[in-house]
């Protein structure tokens, strides 16, 4: 599938929200915000990222207006790490790959870091393939999950 970036867009937020509010996806990503049904917060979190200029945000899009996913860099130098979440309609069409390697290509600072729940083979997939190295393994309380869980720690450094 092409997919492409663009700038986010308010009429964005609508969509984002819908897919933070899938169950399984939401079980799948394991650390997400304590309450994903809290619109305000949500709305809230999103103006402070859109504001703050060391967050790098596209929308991700299939050539249409929808918003079928959303990709960052975010944090400071040394310490910047990325984030994805697409649809789950979309899932399994290399959309989260397409969009990681075009938001990689506009954010050239290395190393960048990524984390995934051990058992979201899906999202480390995707991480290796656009060049992420396992460099490690942490523990960490998933608000989805209610627990504490293992997550793979990446690193990509070219």
């Amino acid at each position: 599938m092409a997919v492409s970036l663009r700038e986010v867009q308010d009429g964005d937020l609508t969509d984002f929200f819908a897919h933070s509010n899938d169950p399984h996806a939401v079980r799948m990503a394991a650390f997400t915000a304590d309450d994903p049904s809290d619109r305000a917060r949500f709305d809230a979190h999103w103006a402070r990222s859109r504001r703050d200029p060391a967050v790098v945000m596209r929308t991700i899009t299939d050539g249409t207006s929808e918003a079928i996913g959303h990709v960052a860099v975010f944090g400071p130098p040394e310490e910047r790490e990325v984030t994805y979440w697409i649809g789950r309609e979309h899932w399994g069409r290399g959309v989260a790959t397409a969009a990681l390697r075009q938001l990689l290509e506009v954010v050239p600072e290395r190393p960048i870091h990524a984390r995934a729940a051990t058992d979201n083979g899906g999202s480390i997939r995707v991480l290796e393939k656009c060049g992420f190295v396992v460099a490690g393994h942490e523990r960490g309380f998933a608000n989805a999950r209610g627990e504490e869980i293992d997550e793979v720690v990446l690193t990509l450094t070219h």
